[in-house]
């Protein structure tokens, strides 16, 4: 069985930024699914247990702060018994343009606090993650990191959404058929 983790902070101020982009794409592969994310447990919302690709997978929203991120992940892993080659996690990556995405099978956190959480709490970065690009602010802004991630999408990149989500499905999908656990 395969734990999906959509990072993102949950109070509402924060639903439609960057950082909040594994959230949305959770949301809408949840959607897509036909599932919905309205059970409590471990300080998230998740799915009920689903099946794709002969693979059983629940999907998750961590309510903590995107920061404690490890700490929903670790007692996921724990209850179900899932070792962190069956983690996959989706998170906002400003090393990569708008739009674009990569899958990272290990590796540091680049940064990411909630990365660097669940690596601190499994004592592993041996877990799949589906880096989610949002891109940088320009060096002409001059607006630093955190309120650049903490901050709305452009309402250029909020057309670019939908297709951003479709690709980003389709690409959790295959990482789904190819079962992570034999690529880490």
């Amino acid at each position: 069985m395969y734990l999906i983790f959509g990072l993102g902070n949950p109070e509402t101020v924060y639903h439609t930024t960057r950082h909040n982009i594994g959230f949305m794409v959770a949301d809408a592969f949840a959607k897509k699914q036909g599932l919905q994310l309205n059970s409590t447990q471990f300080e998230s919302l998740r799915s009920k247990k689903a099946h794709f690709a002969n693979n059983d997978f629940i999907l998750i929203q961590p309510q903590t702060f995107m920061n404690l991120s490890g700490r929903a992940v670790q007692a996921y892993c724990h209850y179900y018994k899932v070792p962190s080659t069956c983690v996959i996690v989706l998170h906002d990556e400003i090393d990569l343009p708008f739009g674009t995405l990569r899958v990272k099978h290990k590796g540091q956190d680049a940064g990411h606090k909630g990365i660097r959480s669940i690596i601190e709490h499994l004592k592993t970065d041996a877990f799949t993650r589906l880096r989610l690009g949002i891109g940088r602010p320009s060096q002409e802004n001059k607006v630093d990191v955190a309120t650049y991630v903490l901050s709305p999408f452009s309402s250029e990149e909020l057309k670019g959404l939908p297709t951003f989500f479709k690709t980003a499905i389709d690409r959790l999908e295959k990482v789904l058929e190819a079962a992570p656990e034999s690529m880490v």
